[in-house]
């Protein structure tokens, strides 16, 4: 009996698939790397089949890969040593919902857009919000963030508890129910942001808000990007409480146009969002509006309406997609770095520079509320010249990141495509990462090949 007939006696034939078709679904995720098939597709329905998963597995010594909505930007679903792909779509169930505790229990394949229409009838939200229909398990497994992180905080920040399998089977959970806690280490922040390489989600809790009575979207223009830059920064240190404020330059507004068959003046941009009641909300859009006039704000225009509000950060979500479709031969690489919010503005104008001096057509944009920004740039795969100039550009505007105490990545994760600033970013404190690895699953089946460098030497 071959391995395959193995897994399919172990879980059973309809969750368990070699079809061509599946297996290429799942030899790939929204990012520009090389496509891998997998050995096999499994699809677990609980948190015993993963556990079954997991020991087969060790057992065979065959490499685990967590698949979700397949939504990543830097390889994590890739299977580059192929094994088992683990897709948890069918484990997408709402386990339990404490409206009054302010608290919801999920499998891992629960959607963002999912959740929040559950929550939305009871009056409340789940505010991480990277713009794909992401997975909950795959959102903790890179700790992602989004438009409204400059209020809401990160992934990370809006865990309780973890339920994980481990590479050796055993099941642990890493907090609790409590809002806080200063017992033991702090293991949902280890395992948050993880990528699937310390072991695989099968619970998630998370800390839910309530919908803010009012909500009111704002868009500003500025002469150039620099100004918007700047003008964010003001805004923040004023203490004004902003939910989102993204930076869209000009470049990024035309194709918005004409994607979404919108009318935006096309000009360097800040999108602005803000959570509260009337009374507070109004004071704070005229107070920001004046903070941005100092900073030569030309246009500045809100919305209370909920469908015009929808339509500007639609806009603003498919701005990627914007890109792509405009010529479908070319593929768009994007930066995720973040730094000091005192060094935006500087980050700002070396990444456009930059940009420019390649000759390349790019966009910058992002959640500048909390120093992360980002540079879409379109390549064509297939020209040698073009995918070494974009790789020395995307080279460049990380190690200017890191240079001002920033990171290779705000939110996007690791994956394949920052494993070479691993060494640079962490220095020693990669080898007691790597001593951690090591630890957890010393034969290396836990999603091999992400986030640390082959070679890294191992320090606990």
């Amino acid at each position: 009996m071959n391995f395959v007939e193995k897994l399919t006696g172990l879980l059973g034939p309809e969750k368990v698939t070699v079809n061509e078709t599946i297996l290429e679904h799942h030899s790939k995720d929204e990012s520009h790397f090389e496509p891998v098939l997998p050995d096999v597709v499994v699809f677990p329905a609980s948190t015993d089949d993963v556990q079954k998963i997991i020991q087969f597995a060790k057992e065979y010594k065959a490499p685990v890969v967590p698949f979700g909505s397949g939504s990543g930007l830097e390889g994590h679903a890739i299977p580059v040593h192929q094994g088992i792909s683990v897709d948890f779509t069918q484990m997408n169930k709402i386990i339990e919902l404490r409206p009054e505790d302010l608290i919801v229990k999920v499998q891992p394949g629960v959607t963002r857009l999912q959740l929040n229409q559950e929550l939305n009838k009871h009056g409340l939200f789940f505010p991480v919000d990277p713009g794909a229909d992401a997975t909950i398990g795959g959102m903790a497994a890179t700790n992602a963030s989004g438009t409204q992180a400059v209020r809401y905080g990160v992934m990370r920040d809006q865990i309780l508890d973890l339920e994980v399998i481990l590479a050796d089977g055993r099941l642990i959970h890493t907090g609790s129910l409590a809002k806080k806690s200063s017992s033991g280490y702090h293991l949902n922040s280890l395992f948050a942001g993880s990528e699937g390489t310390l072991g695989l989600f099968t619970e998630i809790t998370l800390k839910l808000h309530g919908i803010p009575e009012s909500i009111m979207a704002a868009r500003a223009c500025f002469p150039t990007v620099k100004q918007c830059v700047e003008a964010a920064v003001s805004i923040l240190t004023a203490g004004i409480p902003i939910a989102r404020m993204e930076l869209v330059d000009d470049r990024s507004i035309a194709q918005v146009n004409a994607f979404s068959g919108t009318d935006f003046p096309e000009e360097p941009s800040l999108f602005l969002e803000f959570h509260g009641n009337e009374a507070g909300n109004e004071a704070d859009t005229q107070f920001v509006q004046e903070l941005l006039e100092e900073h030569q704000c030309y246009t500045f225009v809100f919305e209370k309406d909920s469908l015009k509000r929808a339509q500007l950060w639609k806009a603003r979500h498919d701005l990627s997609y914007a890109f792509r479709h405009s010529n479908p031969k070319l593929q768009t690489i994007n930066t995720d770095v973040c730094v000091p919010i005192s060094k935006l503005p500087e980050m700002v104008d070396y990444a456009r520079a930059r940009i420019e001096a390649y000759g390349m057509d790019g966009a910058v944009l992002g959640h500048i509320g909390d120093g992360n920004f980002h540079t879409l740039t379109l390549f064509d795969p297939q020209d040698l010249e073009q995918t070494r100039k974009i790789e020395r550009l995307n080279s460049e505007i990380v190690s200017f990141a890191l240079s001002l105490g920033g990171t290779c990545t705000g939110e996007h994760g690791v994956g394949l495509g920052k494993i070479k600033y691993q060494r640079q970013e962490h220095g020693e404190a990669l080898n007691v990462m790597t001593g951690i690895k090591n630890l957890l699953d010393p034969d290396n089946i836990l999603n091999p090949g992400k986030m640390l460098p082959a070679t890294t030497e191992v320090t606990l």
